[in-house]
């Protein structure tokens, strides 16, 4: 792979269930990525030092993943111009993942987090792929490729559905 385009990071690794979706579609879009844990509460100096160095090391985005307060994503973004998306995380001590779902969708005016859905992190991965295509023509055509074929499954199932009829299924 060509030179880091996405930085995948989360708070811990009991994240990385989640977060791997991320890395998994960007794999399959060609998109170029890293994966490392970030901890905002447990490793704060890592998190300033990995916000500010990222656009120097050509990270184009940032995917941030976090459960309970989930402070990461937003305190990543508050420390660069990056676009940075965040993806909740359902944690063993998260309240159903709505305190992460909120910590990350309520960020205060003028520093955005792009806000996927409770676990995420594909959508996120796509995202970050879409963020990087809108400048580079073969992400994008990957991209399209990829869209083509959700649609060709979808298609097929309706095709196979009204064949078949419900009870096949």
């Amino acid at each position: 792979m060509s030179k880091v385009q996405v930085g995948i990071i989360m708070g811990s690794n009991s994240d990385l269930p989640v977060m791997k979706q991320a890395a998994e579609v960007l794999e399959e879009l060609g998109v170029s990525f890293e994966v490392t844990i970030v901890s905002a509460h447990r490793t704060p100096e890592r998190m300033v030092t990995y916000a500010n160095e990222a656009r120097a090391r050509g990270i184009k985005a940032i995917i941030a993943g976090a459960g309970g307060a989930a402070h990461l994503p937003g305190m990543v973004a508050s420390m660069t111009s990056l676009p940075v998306i965040g993806v909740p995380v359902k944690s063993s001590n998260s309240i159903d993942g709505w305190d992460s779902v909120l910590s990350i969708l309520q960020m205060p005016g003028g520093v955005p987090v792009a806000t996927v859905a409770l676990n995420g992190a594909k959508n996120a991965g796509i995202l970050a792929a879409q963020m990087v295509g809108a400048f580079e023509a073969d992400i994008a055509e990957n991209l399209d490729k990829f869209k083509q074929a959700m649609k060709e499954k979808v298609l097929d199932a309706a095709a196979e559905l009204e064949e078949k009829g419900y009870q096949a299924f």
